[in-house]
Formats: C-alpha cells, structure tokens, sequence
C-alpha cells in the first residue's frame, strides 16, 4: 500500500529517473538471460496448468523488481517550500449567507461554517505547506487566527474592495493564491476594475444555488423632478422577482409618516427581468423628504413574520427615494412697461407657489420732457406725484424719469432706483420676465447686465409678446435681443388680428412643463377648447440651437411660432409671442381650477429650474471609504458669483437616531471655490445634513440642505442567487479555478501540481526502500511454495 502511494504520488506531482543508467544494458541483459532460462526450465518440465503459470509468473515478477533496482529508479520533481508561500483563505462574512437554498435543511452560512470549523484535513494540508493567512470580509477586510467564529451579520459584501486591499497588501510577496468562499453577490461591483488580470490566482468556492428561490427585490429607485404643477416629482422603481410565476405583486410609496400616499398591482415580472413603475407625486412641504419604495407580495403589504411568507427573505423589500425641493424660494423679477393683465394672472398664480416669489417693477407713466408751466413755483417733482408729501425728497421721480410701482419687494430699498444696475443687485434674483417694455427703457450697462445675468449667473429670461416687445420694442441689435431664441430681423408683415389657435409642436409634447393636462387626450381637448387670441408678435424664424415648444395657426392655415426656448451660456431664454394670454383665463370651465394659472407656475418654475444657487451640495458615494462612506462637496460662490475661496463651511449631519454631527469641509485643492468633507455613516436609514457658508469677511455666503440615504442591507440582498458567472470571469482572469464545497480535498492535494512562487526539488529512491525487497522474496517464497505444495521439481 506504501509504494503504490509512492507510485500515485511519483505520478501526480513528479517524474521517474534512473540513478545508474550506466548499469540500464546489463539489467537488460541479464533480465532477458533470466528470462529465458525461466522459460526453458518449465517448458521442459512439460505442460502445467494454472498452478505451473502463477509460479513462473510470481519468479518473473521477482526478477524484474531485481533488475529494475540495478538502474537505481528515483522519483523526483518539484514542490512548495514548506513556509515559504502566502496562501489565503478569505470567507464572506455578510448577511446574505444565512439565506437557505431550497430543499437545504442548513443555510448557505451554516454549510461555510461546517466546512471551516475546527481541523479540518484539507486546512491542515494547508497549513504545512504553505504561510497559511485567515481573512473575513463584509464592509471591511479583517484578519482572524481562525475560524471558528463566524458570525455572518455583515450588512455588506467588499468583494471588490477586498480583493483589491489583499493584492494591496501582498505585493511583491510570494502568493500561491486566493482561496475564496462566496456567494459572489458584492455590493461595490460599481468599483470593479475592468480586469482581474493584476491578482493572484483566486479559486473561489461558490456558495448557494443559482435559482430555486422565491423573492421579490426592489433593486433601484430613482428620483427625477419636472415642472408639472400637478405632480412635480416622478419616483421610478425597478422590481425583480424569482419563482413568481402567476402571482399578484403590490408596489406602493409610502411617506416619512409611514402613510400610504400611492400603490400599484401589477403581475410579478418573469424571472430576472425589471418591472418599471413610476409614481408622480406633490411633495406637501419644501425641502428634504424621504419616500419608501415598498414591494411585497399581494397580501402581504402590512408585513408577516419571516418565517411565514413566502419569500427567502424581506430584507429587499423597501428603499428610500431621496426628494429635494429645497432649492426655494425663487425670486422671479417681472419688468413691465405698463400695467396690463398679464401681470395681475401672473402674479395671483405665483401667490400660491410657495418656491417662487414675484418682484414686479411696472411702470406707470413715462418719462417726460420739464416745462416749466407744468409744474407750480418752486416744485420739481412729477406732478403726478404731487400730495404725497415727498416733494423734497431728492430720490423722487422727477419730470424727466418713468413712474415706477415696486411690487412684493422685501424691503423699501429694493429696486428703489428702478431696475438694478449693479450685478450683485440682480443677481438676487433667479429669473426675468419682460413684458412690453421697450429697448429704451435700459442703458446699455444694463443691457449687458442682462446678458451676463443669463450667461454667467445662469438666470433664466422670458419676454412676452406685446406693444413694445421684439422687434416693436427696438431690441434689434441690442445686449437682449441677442439673448432671445428667435431673429428680430426677419419679420413679416403684420399678421392678421384674431383667430390664431395654440398647438403644441413634437418638442413642446416633451416637455412636462408646456403641458396643463397628465395625458395627451387631455391636453388636446384642452387646446381645442381654449379661445382664439387676437396679439401676437412679428416673428419668422428662430435661431440655431433654440426649439419651438408651441405655435398658433390662423383661420387661413398660416403658421407662426408662439413659444420658443434655447439656452444660452449657464442660463435660458424664451419668447413667448402671444400677447394676450390672458384671454385663456375669461373661458375656463371649471372657476376653481384655472389652467392659465397652472401654466404659468410651471413656466416659472422652468424659468428658475437648474439655476445656480450661491452654494450647492452634491453628495458624492466614494470608493475607499467603505461601501456606505461618502463626500459632502459643497460648491460656494460669492456675490458677483465667482468661485468663493477662504470660506468657512460648517456642516451639520442629522443621523436617523436624531443625533447630530458636526463637520467642517475643507478645500478641494483641485476646483475653485469648492470644499469636501468625508463622513462614514455607522448605521442605516436617512441622512440629513445643514451646511452653512461664511465668507472670509464674516458674511454669511448662504447655506443649503442635503439629503441622501444609506441602505446597506438592502444592496446586500439586492439579489439572493449565486453570482457564479462574477465567479468564473474572476478565477479565468486571475488564472484560478471556481470550486465547491465538496472538493476542497481534491483541491488541496493537487495544489502542490500547479503554478506555485517559490519551490523546492525532491527525490524518492524507489529501489532503496524494504518493500522492493520484500516483494522479491515474497515472490521467490511464493514460487518455490506452490512448487513445493504440489511436488513439482
């Protein structure tokens, strides 16, 4: 038994050789001589049978083993240096291994366990011929000195990051390989590289099956924000289902209060394959809000008991949705050459936005020449001002400035001197609407003014069609005009008054905040219902890059553009041609719901939407800080908006338990104006944070909330099947081999075969061994027995 193991061993892991290979004709020689002598002495003791031919079979036998050892045969070849190479045993640690298979009595963590625990034959083998290192990993890599305890309550699996931290770690060290044991599901394949060509060998085992459960997952959740009135904030959700053939599944929103605001019923999803559903919803407070995407089976919506439902498990239920309308309130300036009623629906529609303020500057009479028999002695002021009492006052209009009205201003100095002349006073607001006022009634600074509102401050601009707009109001070859998306020189003649009907073009159908109705029907019953108006503003064509959202056709089949965007530097602009859209509002059909209203609050918000703020946060997920770790980056600005350096920006972090955490973000060094703090949160659900800019003059620069949520467990059950082809692209880039539990043994014992770092040669000397001595006189005792037994000669 000993040398057929020497024999197997000599095969598996090493080469036969002759120590005396001089002596190889003379055992030839005398071997054949042997022979032939054998053969002539039992062919002339006549025929035999079965008897006769064992003996000479076992004396044959004798001689060869005899002259086999005249050549010295040794077994020699290659293996590790006891001691002298890394091999590592890493085992997942996560949640997701207390998952059972179906029809498995123990779950995938207890079988890893089994498998681990105590001195099991294969770890040991290990452990003689190689630097044996023990890791477990979840969120983070850990080393142990066994593994005996393995709690498996990881909320997250590294697998990237921790193959990564162990090459790391190694390099330049002799490494024979990886032994991995997962189930190949990691949560940060976002920070995969695109090969696994640079790491060592790893031979992972694969743990768990790769279909066979019953579950459902809400995989991701996305949260988009438009400038539709009814529903400003569309949740879209990814549901995906195993083994749920014929079933009724229930995806539902639920608020911070745990009410039910929206649910869906839907058939559950083929196997692997995404269920999308879209939820549109009004948000009833500004600022941070956080929904839950909750899908479970039919029936099961107010929750079981684990071990009742029917999934594997419930911990891939739910998400958060992160939902931010904090970035209010906005503060829209409106410029009007006289009072009209535009202005007046304009601003009862805004009264009920609670993100949008309007500042109306509306002149009431022109500027005038002085003629001193309009006036009394002595007085300088505009008559039409006389009585008020500020006939001294140096600031009050005199006869050769407009009349101007200041409506909603926050103060009694706002706007005082008529429209703002200097960038940090118009740069407070976050969009400007001109409505018939002409050219003439701003310098040429403020023109520019205007320009670099838009361009640089990223501002938003709408003119509306009137007397005095466009092309009538003299903006040709002007700062404005050339901010506008339509040419004011290319103009007809003057069209027809009346019967010009409003239409959508196929952009204006695209955009969520041109329409009043959710559904198309909808929308074209009420552009067929909506009255003919009489104004509109001589324009042909538009500019490169702008779009017509809308267009007006009259009785006669002409076309003309009404509603035209493009946007321009960081900001926007529209031309909105039709001069009186008012008259929309004298035919409603319902006095308590006014879709001119509703128009305009969207317009508004798309006027202020995307438009910088003087500090804005981005929370950024980075790699390297665990899978849970993030950047707070805050971007600040100053007055003029220019990137605000030497800033200080407090942070306050709320956690889920309500416990606060200060930080101070410090400079980028990379992006002007620009601060990022690190923050590691400890536990799941939602995070706020307050952040706060002061100015290196003591000024506060402004300051902003954010928003965001941590849910590891519910990435770590994003989905319960092996991951086995993560598994094999890992093992053939890595030149590895993907295992299983049941043939670790016959792994180990051949590792010593493959491609190891540091080795060592050996040799067995097969014909210096007792056993070869004992097979000859066993064979030898054996032949003269049997010839002896019988009385042969």
């Amino acid at each position: 038994m000993i040398l057929g193991q020497v024999v197997l061993d000599a095969i598996l892991l090493g080469e036969i050789v002759l120590g005396a290979r001089a002596w190889l004709p003379w055992a030839i020689g005398l071997a054949l001589a042997a022979l032939v002598v054998l053969v002539w002495a039992y062919a002339r003791r006549g025929p035999g049978g079965w008897l006769r031919g064992a003996a000479a079979l076992l004396k044959t036998v004798a001689i060869l083993a005899l002259a086999v050892c005249l050549v010295e045969p040794l077994f020699t070849g290659t293996r590790p240096r006891p001691g002298s190479n890394v091999m590592l045993v890493v085992a997942d640690n996560s949640q997701s291994l207390g998952i059972a298979d179906r029809g498995a009595r123990r779950s995938r963590g207890q079988q890893l366990q089994a498998r681990l625990a105590g001195e099991q034959g294969w770890l040991a083998r290990l452990g003689q011929d190689f630097d044996l290192r023990r890791y477990t990993f979840d969120m983070t890599l850990r080393p142990v000195k066994s593994f005996a305890d393995l709690p498996l309550d990881g909320q997250a699996s590294a697998l990237t990051g921790s193959l990564a931290s162990l090459a790391e770690r190694f390099r330049g060290q002799p490494v024979a390989g990886i032994l991995l044991f997962t189930d190949g599901n990691a949560t940060d394949l976002g920070d995969s590289p695109a090969t696994w060509q640079d790491l060592p060998p790893i031979y992972p085992v694969v743990l768990g099956a790769e279909q066979g459960l019953v579950d459902l997952s809400v995989t991701r959740v996305s949260v988009s924000q438009t400038n539709f009135d009814a529903a400003p904030v569309t949740i879209t959700s990814e549901v995906v289902g195993q083994s749920l053939a014929g079933r009724k599944i229930v995806v539902r929103v639920l608020d911070q209060a745990g009410k039910e605001v929206e649910r869906r019923t839907a058939a559950a999803p083929p196997d692997d394959e995404p269920l999308a559903q879209r939820f549109l919803l009004k948000p009833e407070q500004a600022g941070i809000s956080f929904y839950t995407v909750h899908a479970c089976l039919e029936g099961e919506e107010e929750g079981v008991v684990g071990s009742r439902s029917a999934e594997a498990t419930l911990a891939n239920n739910r998400r958060l949705a992160t939902v931010d309308r904090g970035g209010g309130p906005y503060r829209v300036l409106y410029v009007s050459g006289r009072p009209n009623w535009e202005f007046k629906f304009l601003r009862r529609a805004l009264e009920r936005d609670d993100e949008v303020t309007l500042v109306g500057l509306v002149r009431i009479a022109k500027k005038e020449p002085k003629f001193a028999f309009l006036g009394r002695r002595g007085e300088q002021t505009n008559p039409l001002f006389r009585g008020f009492g500020n006939n001294a006052d140096e600031e009050a209009e005199q006869y050769d400035q407009p009349v101007l009205l200041r409506l909603g201003t926050e103060d009694k100095d706002e706007l005082r001197g008529g429209f703002p002349t200097a960038a940090e006073d118009l740069y407070r607001y976050h969009a400007i609407v001109l409505d018939d006022v002409e050219a003439a009634f701003f310098t040429q600074d403020q023109q520019s003014l205007v320009q670099q509102f838009v361009s640089h401050r990223g501002g938003g601009l709408l003119m509306l069609g009137g007397k005095e707009s466009f092309a009538d109001g003299g903006y040709d070859r002007t700062a404005i005009g050339e901010l506008l998306p339509v040419y004011l020189d290319r103009t007809s003649a003057p069209p027809t008054p009346g019967g010009w009907r409003l239409q959508l073009t196929r952009e204006g159908w695209l955009q969520p905040w041109v329409r009043v109705r959710t559904t198309q029907p909808e929308e074209e019953r009420r552009l067929a219902a909506m009255p003919g108006f009489k104004t509109l503003s001589r324009i042909d064509a538009i500019k490169p890059g702008a779009s017509v959202l809308a267009s007006v056709e009259s009785a006669d089949g002409t076309v003309r553009p009404a509603l035209a965007v493009q946007p321009f530097g960081r900001g926007r602009s529209a031309a909105l041609l039709v001069g009186d859209l008012w008259r929309w509002d004298l035919q409603r059909p319902d006095p308590a719901e006014s879709d001119l209203e509703k128009s305009w609050r969207q317009t508004a918000r798309w006027l202020v939407a995307d438009v910088p703020q003087p500090v804005e946060v981005e929370i950024r997920r980075q790699a390297g800080m665990g899978q849970s770790g993030v950047e707070l980056v805050v971007r600040a600005r100053d007055k003029l908006f220019e990137p605000l350096d030497n800033a200080a920006v407090a942070i306050q972090v709320q956690t889920p338990d309500e416990r606060t955490i200060e930080l101070s973000a410090q400079s980028s060094g990379r992006i002007a104006g620009e601060y990022i703090a690190p923050f590691v949160p400890r536990e799941a659900g939602a995070y706020r944070a307050s952040v706060v800019v002061t100015a290196a003059d003591g000024s506060e620069a402004g300051r902003r909330d954010a928003g965001w949520a941590v849910e590891p467990q519910t990435e770590e059950f994003r989905t319960l099947t092996a991951n086995r082809p993560l598994l094999d692209r890992i093992a053939q880039e890595t030149g590895g081999e993907v295992l299983s539990l049941d043939g670790l043994d016959r792994f180990v014992a051949g590792l010593p075969n493959r491609k190891i770092p540091i080795t060592e040669s050996w040799t067995y000397p097969l014909w210096h061994q007792w056993s070869v001595l004992a097979l000859v006189i066993a064979c030898l005792v054996g032949e003269w027995g049997l010839r002896r037994w019988k009385g042969l000669p």
